[in-house]
């Protein structure tokens, strides 16, 4: 039987791109489904538009018009004109139920603005960004953010419908012709019963035997990866209601931020179950070390203790100061806690990196933060010392049981 066709929203610079984007209009609609073009176009628009959005519509709804992106040399505040105009078309899109999918096409600026229109949309939701600047350093994580967009490198510029660039965007055509129809997941949770974890490979046993235990008696147990970008992702997911409570394995990001490193997830971390009143159990994995970019390397830094986890990750052991500073955000974020806080801390290492022989091992150093954080932290808030490895099966079972006991406690949202 075939099915009604499916709304697919596409993005693109029409005074750039033009050729292209109708070419992948064309595909969608060869596919069966229902193409809407958007034109993001920063300078002018073409007299004979052939957008469904023109850049005047998407002005408008920014609060511009066509002669005033004109007159502007601005380019990047024409850009967020655009952005901003988009998004509130695709909301109204949204809830007429005319889109089922997303697929923007672009160089750097486009992309940019492609992307950002993206991260508007909830997750699960169908995202394909073809993008000749994928590839570029730092730009990827800025296309993503904590968005579930699917980032499809075009490796060769998208200029001129080619063999080549035909087949990249015959492909995207039909990936996203691939997604919209069929039946998919629904991306739900069950906040009675699920539980946020962070996650890290330093404390990757910890992480599955408690994960484990956790499924085992009925929880549903959602993983982030906490280095910046995953643990970001996690606080906005609480901040929306989707859990019952968290299992906070590795919270280094919050010292990444205080210092502006490579895991930094931004200003929000360890607070949005702080202010949602949902259970957090709270561990170190992480904490006690650093991770700058190379190229922010100080004479200090070179001559400080080192773990290298691969060839493309070093971890450098904290300074006494460090852990002193580090200790007091924690206490400071963790004191606004609307519910139950239980602290865990390993005291014979606090990941697979603090292990005895390797050179950032120093159990009696980390003693620091722990010594620190009692100081300034609030009374009611339990510090559990357990003497173990992080990765230890002893430490596990200690959090399990910890997690067990207060999840089960834990009024729902009240």
């Amino acid at each position: 039987m075939a099915q009604d066709p499916k709304g697919v929203l596409l993005l693109a610079t029409l005074n750039t791109k033009g050729p292209e984007a109708l070419y992948l209009r064309h595909k969608i609609e060869e596919w069966g489904e229902k193409p809407l073009l958007m034109d993001l176009s920063t300078r002018g628009e073409r007299k004979k538009t052939e957008a469904d959005f023109p850049v005047s519509q998407v002005a408008k709804a920014g609060g511009s018009s066509l002669r005033q992106l004109a007159s502007s040399g601005d380019r990047d505040r024409n850009m967020e004109v655009m952005v901003s105009g988009a998004v509130k078309i695709v909301h109204r899109l949204l809830r007429e139920d005319r889109i089922h999918g997303i697929l923007g096409v672009g160089g750097y600026s486009g992309s940019l603005m492609a992307a950002e229109v993206m991260h508007c949309l909830p997750f699960g939701f169908p995202k394909i960004l073809v993008s000749s600047a994928a590839a570029l350093p730092g730009l990827s994580t800025r296309f993503l953010q904590t968005s579930d967009i699917l980032l499809f490198n075009s490796v060769i510029e998208i200029a001129g419908l080619t063999g080549l660039l035909k087949n990249v965007l015959d492909r995207a055509a039909l990936a996203m012709a691939g997604m919209i129809p069929g039946q998919v997941t629904e991306p739900f949770t069950d906040r009675t019963k699920a539980i946020a974890m962070t996650m890290l490979s330093p404390c990757e046993k910890c992480a599955r035997t408690v994960r484990a235990g956790l499924e085992k008696r009925g929880y549903g147990v959602v993983g982030f990866h906490a280095t910046g970008i995953g643990d970001r992702a996690m606080e906005s997911m609480i901040s929306e209601g989707l859990f019952r409570g968290v299992v906070d394995l590795a919270p280094g990001g919050v010292a990444e931020h205080l210092y502006g490193f490579m895991r930094d997830p931004g200003p929000n971390r360890l607070e949005s179950a702080a202010k949602m009143g949902i259970s957090q159990i709270i561990s170190t994995c992480g904490v006690n070390h650093i991770t700058p970019r190379k190229s922010m390397y100080t004479h200090e830094h070179d001559s400080r203790r080192k773990h290298d986890i691969d060839k493309l990750r070093t971890w450098i052991r904290m300074s006494p100061k460090e852990l002193k500073e580090v200790a007091g955000v924690f206490a400071q974020k963790l004191n606004l806690s609307r519910g139950p806080v239980k602290i865990l801390i390993p005291l014979r290492g606090w990941s697979s990196v603090d292990e005895p022989g390797h050179p950032t091992y120093d159990p009696e150093e980390d003693r620091i933060f722990t010594t620190e954080l009692r100081k300034t932290l609030r009374k009611d808030i339990e510090i559990v010392e357990v003497n173990a490895n992080m990765e230890d099966p002893e430490f596990a079972d200690a959090v399990l049981n910890v997690a067990l006991d207060m999840f089960k406690e834990v009024p729902l949202y009240a």
